[in-house]
């Protein structure tokens, strides 16, 4: 008997797939649709004490208390006040088989695509933690976020504690 090389689909094609996009200032990026629980007007939201200057606080969502990050301070962006179309993207993410909600405040709401694996490409080869892959569609570029990584799991649980 011989050995076989089973031949394993690109990284991309595991990238592929519905994405929400969305607006920082210029920048667009987008989200796998999977992830996102829903969207909502920016609410009252809560201040937590002790906690970095991207964690913006709280928000009491249907009784589930929700930290909420600012992707703007988050991706080191120029400071904005919130606009009418400035929004909250509540999103589910999972790390170490635990799962959270996570509200991030987002410039506007674009549009859900549906993105080829052959319009993704790798991340370029600096700090892109948070970079899933680079989107290319109809001459413009599409920042593809790996949502577990904008807070981590220590974070979540950090904020959390403060929270009660």
């Amino acid at each position: 008997m011989t050995a076989q090389t089973i031949e394993r689909p690109p990284a991309t094609y595991a990238r592929a797939g519905k994405y929400l996009t969305f607006r920082l200032g210029r920048e667009e990026f987008g989200i796998q649709v999977r992830h996102v629980r829903e969207i909502m007007g920016v609410q009252d939201i809560t201040p937590v004490p002790g906690t970095p200057a991207h964690l913006k606080g709280v928000i009491n969502l249907r009784g589930k208390i929700v930290p909420v990050v600012d992707l703007r301070v988050r991706f080191a962006f120029p400071d904005a006040p919130f606009a009418p179309t400035t929004c909250i993207v509540v999103v589910q993410v999972e790390q170490d088989g635990e799962l959270a909600l996570i509200g991030l405040i987002v410039d506007i709401v674009c549009e859900v695509l549906n993105i080829a694996a052959n319009d993704i490409e790798d991340p370029p080869n600096f700090d892109t933690r948070y970079v899933l892959g680079i989107a290319k569609l109809k001459g413009s570029v599409k920042i593809l976020l790996q949502i577990e990584d904008v807070l981590t799991l220590k974070e979540l649980r950090g904020i959390e504690g403060l929270a009660r």
